[in-house]
């Protein structure tokens, strides 16, 4: 328990760092944010809870397919909050990295990516 309870409260103080950096310095926040801390963190929880090799791989191998329909996202938001606000911004950013996502899934299987 007190294992679990750990790794919430650190998981969740990163979130928290970065969204006080990003109050300070959209920059700094902006690259704290890009860091692959939640997937670094993944990695070594699932290290430390002995899981193999095979799996932490596979996990690593994964996120990155997984990020890269989510970049569109990063695009669309600052062009669309403007116009439309936040949730509407937040609503049609989540869509697009839906739709962006099934369309990389289908490309990507012509490789013999299995996403889905």
């Amino acid at each position: 328990m007190v294992w679990i309870v750990t790794k919430y409260l650190l998981t969740a103080g990163i979130v928290v760092v970065v969204s006080e950096l990003a109050k300070r310095s959209d920059k700094l926040g902006g690259l704290v944010a890009a860091l692959p801390l939640v997937t670094v963190l993944t990695l070594m929880w699932m290290y430390l809870e002995h899981q193999s090799a095979e799996k932490i791989s596979n996990h690593a191998w994964y996120t990155f397919w997984y990020v890269v329909p989510t970049l569109p996202m990063f695009l669309s938001f600052p062009l669309l909050l403007p116009r439309l606000g936040f949730w509407p911004t937040l609503i049609c950013s989540i869509v697009i990295t839906m739709v962006c996502f099934g369309l990389f899934a289908l490309f990507v299987r012509r490789f013999g990516i299995d996403l889905l």
